[in-house]
């Protein structure tokens, strides 16, 4: 949608929409419903099923999918720290 104003208002609606849905099948469904959408603005909308925590159904997605979100980026950052560990270490030698 080229215009601003127009894919906001849309955006709203939709969203608004899938929100109500999510609560639906949660309801009527006994189903567990984890939905989170950024807007184009990076403000967060998000819906979580009251019973069950959002971090119980993030467990159950990694055992279902065997995908591990987060672990390709803390592997990502020890390894930076262990670097500039690195770094700091022959900094300090240098300065003796």
């Amino acid at each position: 949608i080229e215009n601003s104003s127009n894919r906001q208002v849309t955006h709203s609606k939709r969203r608004n929409g899938i929100m109500k849905k999510a609560k639906e099948i949660s309801v009527l469904c006994d189903a567990q419903v984890s939905l989170i959408i950024f807007a184009s603005s990076g403000k967060m909308h998000e819906y979580c099923t009251p019973t069950t925590p959002l971090v119980e159904i993030l467990e159950k997605y990694h055992k279902q999918s065997g995908k591990r979100l987060w672990d390709a980026k803390h592997e990502n950052i020890s390894n930076e720290i262990d670097r500039i560990k690195k770094e700091n270490d022959s900094m300090q030698i240098e300065l003796r």
